[in-house]
C-alpha cells in the first residue's frame, strides 16, 4: 500500500500517478499524452537515457517505446508521495517484468496541479537499481 500524507490531495496524486503506469502497460499514447503538461518546461529520463526536456521531446519517446514490439508490466513497490500547495511527488520503485527480463527502476514522479485542479506530469525520472542500497551503520559518537 503506498505511503502518502494522507490527505485528499495525496489520494488524487496517487491516482494520477497509477494511471500513468496503467497507460505504459497499455502502450496508450492519448493517456499517457492527457496525463502530462505540454509544456516545454516538462522534463523525462528514462532508465538510461539522456535527459529530454520540453514535451515534443518526451512525446516522441512514448511514441517510440510503444510502437515498439514486446509488453512491460509494471510491479510497483515502496511507494510514498507528498504535496505541497498544488506540487506533488510520488517516489517508487518500478519492478518491471518484460518479455527480454526483469529488472527494477528507482523514480520519482512529479506532478503539479492544472486549473482544473488535475494533477499532470511535469517530470519523470528513472534510474536503474544495480544493487540494493548500502546500510549504513552509526559509529559510536555521532
Amino acid at each position: 500500500m503506498p505511503e502518502g500524507d494522507g490527505d485528499l490531495d495525496t489520494a488524487g496524486l496517487l491516482e494520477a500517478n497509477a494511471s500513468f503506469y496503467d497507460a505504459f502497460e497499455r502502450k496508450d499514447l492519448d493517456t499517457m499524452s492527457a496525463l502530462w503538461e505540454r509544456t516545454s518546461r516538462v522534463v523525462c529520463t528514462h532508465p538510461g537515457w539522456s535527459t529530454l526536456r520540453g514535451w515534443a521531446h518526451v512525446q516522441a519517446s512514448f511514441f517510440a517505446m510503444f510502437d515498439a514490439p514486446g509488453t512491460l508490466q509494471f510491479v510497483l513497490t515502496d511507494a510514498t508521495a507528498h504535496t505541497s500547495g498544488d506540487t506533488g511527488w510520488v517516489a517508487v520503485d518500478e519492478n518491471l517484468l518484460g518479455d527480454q527480463a526483469g529488472s527494477t527502476v528507482a523514480a520519482l514522479n512529479v506532478f503539479v496541479r492544472d486549473h482544473t485542479g488535475s494533477w499532470r506530469v511535469v517530470a519523470h525520472h528513472g534510474s536503474i537499481v544495480n544493487s540494493p542500497p548500502p546500510k549504513f551503520v552509526r559509529r559510536e559518537g555521532s
